[in-house]
């Protein structure tokens, strides 16, 4: 009895290599995506939009089943906060290097994004940010460093001749916030805006946090101008419609990029904006052939958080496949092994197709022109 029971458990004990190697070949990896914005803070509601599509991508790829290398995989989002504050923006993307993540998606703004991207690059992470715009972002020759929208020498341009050829103005006072998107943004407009034969009758700036512009507007109002351009945010964008109201001037257009394209606006003018008043530009859109798929996403993000879309939620979505999908063609998610096939890959995404150029700018980028009429954001124009 005794040898018998020796002879079965050195059998077992046997077994227990190959019992191993299965469940090791079975088991399931971890793929860590790393996301940062401003989820609290004054441009909040852009961060957690950002955020929201990339939870839907990571719940739609788990849903898949996706195997990476022949193994199946689960996807892992890990979100964070930088305020928008590049202090906080460094100390976040240091957390996810720390926590071993294999991508990130973000940062949300440029001037977070520009100081994050030297500590992925350094520790060799690939980064797609599905919202900052500033040219900088790219210019740094991080092999690491991508986006999925335009950058603000398209939009602010586009946004330059527009002003000439489509709203018929000449003349134009500038004011932006002095944050890295906004002072970027501000500058590619004049270029665009001069070239278009154009005058600067005016140039001053404010800060990200103002609420109080009536000195800045009372400058601005002297140099006559046909139209406003502010480089900045919604958050500040409001009071300012406000208080230009405040100081008579009528309802003189005030044009933005991507930072005062969403309906939130509305709200922080408080009644101050009349329709088709303020004109914007988002880094990024959807042409004809892609319109069915996007609404497909915004029914589905509706569903999913009882809210609307605001703006660069479905470029997060596609930054996060676009991801997946070099991971999957290169056969693993260890960011050295798929870096190269993100920089040569060409994904069909719900925002049109994902390519990148050398510098990691997306290539072929469209960007839409919106108003505001009834209280929301209508389409004027997708343009290249």
């Amino acid at each position: 009895m005794l040898v018998r029971r020796s002879l079965l458990l050195a059998a077992a004990a046997l077994s227990l290599p190959a019992l191993a190697v299965a469940a090791a070949a079975g088991a399931t990896e971890v793929v860590r995506i790393g996301h940062v914005a401003a989820t609290s803070g004054a441009v909040a509601y852009f961060g957690k939009d950002n955020e929201n599509g990339a939870r839907m991508a990571v719940e739609a790829l788990n849903a898949r089943a996706i195997k990476i290398g022949g193994k199946p995989v689960r996807f892992e989002l890990l979100a964070e906060d930088d305020a928008g504050d590049p202090k906080q923006a460094t100390a976040a993307a240091q957390k996810l290097v720390d926590a071993k993540v294999n991508a990130v998606i973000g940062h949300q703004t440029s001037g977070t994004s520009i100081p994050a991207s030297k500590i992925y690059f350094d520790n060799g992470i690939p980064q797609i940010s599905p919202s900052a715009t500033s040219p900088q972002y790219t210019a740094q020759g991080f092999n690491t460093t991508f986006r999925v929208v335009s950058n603000d020498q398209q939009l602010g341009r586009v946004l330059g001749r527009y002003a000439v050829t489509g709203l018929a103005v000449r003349r134009v006072a500038v004011i932006d916030d002095r944050t890295a998107y906004g002072q970027g943004v501000a500058a590619e407009f004049i270029k665009g805006f001069k070239e278009a034969g154009g005058t600067i009758v005016g140039k001053e700036f404010t800060t990200d946090k103002s609420s109080e512009f009536s000195a800045i507007l009372t400058k601005v109002r002297a140099s006559k101008p046909d139209l406003v351009f502010f480089g900045g945010m919604s958050a500040v964008a409001g009071p300012m419609l406000r208080q230009m109201k405040q100081l008579g001037f009528g309802n003189t257009k005030l044009v933005g990029g991507d930072g005062i394209c969403s309906d939130e606006i509305v709200k922080l003018a408080q009644g101050a904006l009349a329709d088709g008043q303020v004109v914007c530009a988002e880094a990024g859109g959807v042409e004809e052939k892609g319109k069915a798929a996007i609404a497909q996403f915004h029914a589905a993000y509706k569903k999913r958080f009882g809210i609307p879309v605001q703006i660069y939620s479905p470029y997060t979505y596609d930054a996060v496949m676009t991801l997946a999908e070099a991971m999957v063609k290169a056969g693993s998610s260890a960011p050295a092994k798929y870096l190269p096939t993100l920089a040569a890959i060409r994904y069909p995404g719900i925002t049109g197709m994902i390519a990148f150029d050398k510098a990691g700018d997306i290539r072929d980028g469209t960007l839409t022109l919106y108003t505001f009429k009834g209280g929301h954001r209508s389409l004027v124009a997708v343009t290249k």
